[in-house]
């Protein structure tokens, strides 16, 4: 049996200022498999024009990219038994958006 193709990724995230002026200093870098395309993915949500600001749009598809692929990865997890159907049902209605 062939393995599927996925895309890899990276994701970096660094503290720049803390609200308790404390020194910032912690980081994280993160690479991930994904099947989809996640930057052809900004750009169909960024067409509909759902949000605000880019930055906006960039975090909310982001975090429901990475959150609905723990999701589905790990579908027998309890701690997601009442989010995956509202999740799933929530994908639809996004992809089949048109506005």
């Amino acid at each position: 049996m062939s393995e599927k193709k996925t895309n890899l990724y990276q994701v970096q995230l660094k503290e720049l200022v803390l609200k308790n002026e404390q020194d910032a200093h912690r980081h994280l870098d993160l690479q991930f498999n994904y099947h989809d395309d996640l930057f052809e993915i900004f750009d169909k949500v960024r067409s509909k024009n759902h949000f605000q600001s880019e930055q906006d749009m960039t975090q909310f598809v982001l975090g429901l990219k990475l959150m609905t692929a723990i999701i589905l990865k790990d579908k027998e997890n309890p701690l997601f038994s009442e989010l995956k159907p509202a999740i799933m049902e929530f994908m639809k209605k996004l992809k089949q958006n048109k506005e």
